[in-house]
């Protein structure tokens, strides 16, 4: 399992997360061209801070006042995947989510509505795509200390966004020095927020593969103004044991519009999402939705099933326990109809011994498309052989 950590022990920024993204081996092409779409061709530079080689990422971008349709506007012209600019626009909609607690009506994006901002995170989520981790781990981010100043004014570190969006993601934060200055900005908080999946490293063995660098404008002499990046692997499956279990009963609701959410919520970083037939009061028929989200994500969760399903009211069950047993996905090779090939399979473990074996869909369609075999026949193939080479063939 290839895991993504982030150690932002000097804060962050969104240049801070794609530059380091890029150290670590993110596709340079792809992102330097999803960004020079939104602000012309960055530049891309090895620095030194306090000693330390850090990649430094550098747009041209004036400033800009722009409403939150005209940067999502923006995000989805964008030269990007499909993928980067969806997680573009959530971590868009993270910003406008606290941007609109804070000042009430309609918000309008200042400092992260201009070009520059809009590239950052087109840049990092391409970037974050291109490596494509099995889950990414945030480490305390440092806040800093002492004052900013803005387009609102003059107030005390972290800016009232950050504050906002790291309260509604959960991360784990640490206070800084009150001469250290704006150390997380709004757009690093987001970006971060966004890719954390998983809540710690905790009774996780890992072997680091790469490590990463990203450069702040600053260079202070005391302590490397960086973001520290890592790709790691691990052999176990690092799925959280602790979740929030959201639930909301609805009998007003169409078919098309529960199907809808469920995708949506999946989409949106639950982990699971079930909808089950029940009798509600007067004996009306309707539905139990039922979602397992990862800690710290209920409260973002329970509106969008708000806002999708017109509930007025979601039970938020925080901190419950699960178990989870050991899961890791193998390659098989397999011979069928007289040719070898290979399917992958999602093993179950306890103790180290395989338990349960499921042939991944994706790779027993695309067999059966090529031999003309049923599907169900490709994926019995597949675990036939798996169990073999597990030691087990009478499973």
């Amino acid at each position: 399992m290839r895991l993504l950590v982030f150690d932002p022990f000097h804060g962050a920024a969104g240049d801070m997360i794609t530059a380091a993204l890029l150290h670590l081996g993110a596709d340079r092409n792809a992102v330097i061209s999803a960004m020079a779409s939104v602000v012309g061709e960055p530049e891309v530079t090895l620095v030194d801070r306090s000693g330390i080689k850090a990649l430094s990422i550098r747009t041209r971008a004036g400033p800009a006042t722009r409403t939150f349709d005209e940067v999502v506007a923006r995000v989805e012209n964008a030269h990007a995947s499909k993928e980067a600019i969806t997680r573009a626009i959530r971590v868009f909609e993270r910003i406008d989510r606290a941007e609109r607690e804070i000042h009430g009506g309609t918000a309008h994006f200042h400092e992260v509505g201009a070009d520059d901002a809009i590239a950052d995170i087109i840049g990092a989520c391409t970037a974050y795509s291109s490596l494509a981790p099995d889950g990414c781990v945030v480490l305390p981010v440092s806040l800093g200390g002492g004052w900013i100043s803005g387009s609102h004014g003059t107030y005390p570190v972290p800016a009232p966004a950050t504050l906002a969006i790291l309260r509604e993601s959960g991360l784990p934060v640490s206070p800084g020095s009150a001469g250290s200055g704006e150390l997380c900005t709004p757009t690093g908080a987001a970006l971060l927020s966004e890719f954390s999946t998983l809540p710690d490293l905790k009774d996780l063995s890992f072997c680091v593969r790469a490590i990463g660098y990203g450069a702040g404008s600053r260079n202070p002499p005391d302590v490397p103004n960086v973001l520290r990046a890592m790709v790691v692997e691990s052999q176990k499956t690092a799925e959280p044991a602790v979740i929030d279990l959201l639930e909301t009963n609805v009998d007003d609701v169409s078919a098309e519009i529960i199907a809808h959410t469920a995708a949506l919520l999946m989409d949106e970083g639950a982990l699971d999402a079930s909808v089950f037939p029940c009798t509600m009061k007067k004996g009306r028929p309707g539905h139990l939705i039922r979602v397992i989200a990862p800690t710290g994500s209920g409260e973002r969760l329970a509106s969008v099933m708000a806002m999708e399903l017109g509930t007025l009211g979601v039970r938020c069950i925080p901190m419950v326990h699960r178990f989870t047993a050991e899961r890791v996905v193998r390659e098989v090779p397999v011979t069928i109809l007289g040719k070898e090939r290979a399917g992958r399979v999602k093993c179950g473990m306890l103790a180290g011994e395989v338990f349960s074996l499921k042939a991944e869909y994706e790779d027993s369609a695309a067999i059966s498309r090529d031999t003309g075999l049923p599907v169900r026949t490709v994926a019995r193939l597949i675990e036939a052989r798996a169990w073999e080479l597990a030691g087990n063939p009478d499973r």
